[in-house]
């Protein structure tokens, strides 16, 4: 199955660059490519794609809007965040925007490559490195919100210590290893809490654990 993909940068070097990342793999197909925010929604709506890899910083609309749009289309595509090496302050927001994960720009090509397959079947792109360091970073909040805290009571135990692996960027294998169970319940485990808890995928999963005051930064 060929996934197509919508390149979205406003640097035409970066965007010539993915292009011929892209190109060599034969299972994607580069639709489009577009220098702002504002032309990736349009392109979006317009071209059908299945992963859009948006840029942050970008002219008309920045790429924490674009995502947002993007992502309340029909049939919307799922976005691939690219950012900086430094973990630059809008890539949580963009999380929150509907992204789906998130590659920092000096990536390989290879793992790019891989990046936009994961997205595309519809996983979340969860580095548990990067994930943790951003949203310690980003989701520092005073208090838990009381809205999703609430919510964390509609999990059964076992669901809810599932979500506390989840949140600390555990692989299914891994949680499996832990709760002496297999993959194939862990992964029942998860689809259980996304779909009480109305959350997409892995990586809304761990904002809400911050979000909820499941998990502080720097603990639990």
């Amino acid at each position: 199955m060929t996934i197509r993909v919508l390149v979205a940068d406003d640097q035409p070097l970066v965007r010539e660059g993915l292009r011929k990342i892209f190109d060599a793999d034969p299972d994607l197909l580069v639709v489009g490519d577009v220098g702002d925010g504002r032309a990736a929604v349009e392109a979006a709506g317009r071209l059908h794609p299945d992963v859009v890899v948006m840029d942050i910083r970008m002219p008309l609309l920045d790429g924490i809007e674009a995502t947002r749009q993007v992502t309340r289309l029909d049939d919307a595509p799922r976005v691939l965040v690219l950012t900086t090496f430094d973990l630059d302050d809008y890539v949580f927001g963009a999380l929150r925007a509907g992204a789906s994960g998130f590659l920092l720009k000096d990536a390989m090509p290879e793992h790019l490559i891989a990046a936009v397959h994961t997205i595309a079947r519809g996983d979340a792109l969860l580095d548990p490195g990067v994930t943790r360091a951003v949203v310690e970073r980003f989701g520092r909040t005073p208090e838990p919100d009381p809205a999703a805290a609430a919510r964390l009571g509609e999990l059964s135990p076992r669901e809810h210590e599932v979500l506390l692996l989840l949140v600390e960027g555990h692989s299914n294998k891994e949680i499996a290893g832990r709760l002496f169970v297999s993959e194939a319940t862990v992964k029942s485990h998860v689809m259980a809490v996304l779909r009480k808890l109305a959350l997409r995928d892995r990586i809304q999963a761990v904002i809400f654990g911050y979000e909820s005051g499941l998990v502080r930064p720097g603990g639990h």
